[in-house]
């Protein structure tokens, strides 16, 4: 095979890696829809983070300005995706503050303005500096640390899932479409001999890999835990045929007594009044006994 082949042969992957990096980050990028259907039908953000969106907003910005002909060469899909994907974010972000608390509203204006604020400094600095290796080794370490930040930034509602054992907070699509676009500029970076494109995506490949299998192992124990009944009681006796105490099973709970008390009527007993009343064929009548 000839050097010209394979120089084709590489290039035409490193574009069907870009091609496909573009359609998954799309899917990235629609994820969030099913989220903001239910903050909407529920007027409000609930538990969800606003984070992910913010991080996701610099990591465009940066990414899209490091693709451009100013930055880098031959990064045309790099730049298009991160052109849509931040169009995305601003109105994911614009319909969060919207149902957001106004706690979490406030904080959520103050890093909007502090993500504007950084990328400005970003665009006008690198601006700055005449030596293009230079300019590039600038905004391209900017847009690695970006990228990291957005793939891990999924990764602060992990506390939340493991505490209540759900994955209601952690959309699948989400981790998925991330786990996709991440595998397919990994490649692309590699194709195309770019380390400030291989290195953040194949980080962000191993975190996603690490949030799908999150998602797979608490899903299980949630559906395992929707198999269980609400409340199983159980009863125990004492030495003398007396009910002792009642113990109930909750999901995610052990067996603990909620309520004991003694009978002191026996079981020997019990029978003799049957026994009694059935005799003068009378209609069983209720018999009180004293609780101490």
């Amino acid at each position: 095979m000839s050097l010209f082949a394979a120089y084709s042969i590489c290039e035409v992957a490193k574009d069907a890696a870009g091609v496909a990096g573009n359609v998954f980050a799309f899917g990235l990028f629609v994820s969030p829809i099913a989220t903001f259907r239910r903050i909407i039908r529920n007027g409000s953000t609930e538990m969800f983070s606003g984070m992910p969106f913010i991080y996701s907003l610099l990591n465009c910005l940066i990414c899209m300005w490091y693709g451009t002909p100013l930055i880098s060469a031959d990064n045309l899909l790099v730049t298009t995706v991160n052109s849509i994907g931040a169009v995305f974010q601003f109105v994911y972000i614009i319909l969060f503050l919207m149902y957001a608390e106004k706690a979490k509203k406030v904080r959520m204006i103050g890093l909007l303005v502090a993500v504007l604020g950084v990328f400005a400094i970003i665009l006008f600095g690198s601006l700055q500096i005449n030596d293009i290796l230079t300019r590039q080794f600038f905004v391209g370490f900017l847009s690695c640390a970006s990228l990291i930040s957005m793939f891990a930034s999924p990764l602060f509602i992990i506390k939340l899932v493991i505490q209540t054992k759900s994955v209601e907070f952690m959309p699948f699509y989400l981790s998925l479409s991330t786990f996709l676009m991440s595998t397919s500029f990994f490649l692309y970076g590699l194709f195309n001999d770019d380390a400030f494109i291989y290195v953040p995506n194949g980080i962000g490949t191993v975190l996603g890999m690490i949030q799908l299998i999150l998602y797979f192992y608490y899903e299980n124990k949630s559906r395992e835990s929707s198999r269980e009944p609400l409340i199983v009681s159980y009863a125990t006796l004492d030495s003398d045929g007396g009910l002792l105490a009642i113990f109930t099973r909750e999901p995610g709970m052990e067996y603990v007594a909620r309520l004991t008390w003694y009978i002191h009527a026996r079981l020997e007993e019990v029978n003799n009044v049957l026994r009694w009343t059935i005799a003068r064929k009378h209609t069983p009548a209720v018999v009180g006994h004293g609780l101490s």
